[in-house]
């Protein structure tokens, strides 16, 4: 999908967290004091972008959900186009850290389905994607790996910790996310809940 304008963008976005209708959306637009050659083209790429959000959402997408059968885990991945899937076990500290990530990702980035299976109930998968240490995050664009997270592996400036934003702009490389979307808040409250689920300090789990 082409970018979106910068302006047309941080609307959205803004709106999203607002849970703002079109016609809010519309009348922010309106009352923009750059009168260009531009609003019309602006306002009718607003109204695809919001037409788009909506019908994703009415999809579950937006949301960070568990998935019990591994067969359901492929049907998703297979027939969306953007999925993210941490592979997790929930007595893991450090999957616990993901998912509060992944959960302060999901309501903003839409455009993607964002799910965790817990490996128990995915052996077939587990062996066909060679899921060995935990937490395991696989990005899937058309059902196809497109990067894989390996503990924090490759996220943050330590092998121990990471932002909410740097596993957003990871998937952003990966070409699952578009944008960055993050805010100053959601990357605080993102911090609470990791240190609130770090309750003890160890390697990578290495269950296999």
């Amino acid at each position: 999908m082409p970018a979106l304008d910068a302006k047309v963008a941080a609307i959205i976005d803004k709106a999203q967290a607002d849970d703002s209708d079109e016609d809010a959306l519309i009348a922010e637009l309106e009352n923009d004091d750059d009168l260009d050659a531009f609003r019309e083209q602006r306002r009718q790429q607003l109204h695809a972008e919001f037409e788009r959000a909506q019908q994703l959402r009415n999809q579950e997408h937006g949301t960070y959900v568990e998935i019990k059968d591994e067969k359901q885990l492929m049907d998703i991945t297979t027939s969306t186009k953007l999925c993210v899937v941490h592979f997790f076990k929930p007595d893991f500290h450090r999957c616990g850290i993901m998912d509060n990530h992944l959960a302060s990702l999901a309501p903003s980035h839409y455009e993607a389905r964002l799910l965790r299976i817990n490996v128990d109930n995915c052996p077939f998968l587990v062996t066909k994607l060679k899921v060995q240490v935990l937490p395991c995050v696989i990005a899937f664009i058309d059902g196809i790996g497109a990067d894989r997270i390996v503990g924090f592996e490759g996220l943050g400036r330590t092998l121990d910790s990471f932002t909410t934003r740097d596993l957003e702009s990871r998937l952003i490389r990966a070409g699952v996310f578009e944008r960055s979307k993050v805010t100053k808040e959601d990357e605080r409250q993102a911090s609470l809940r990791s240190k609130a689920a770090k309750q003890a300090d160890s390697d990578d789990d290495d269950w296999d």
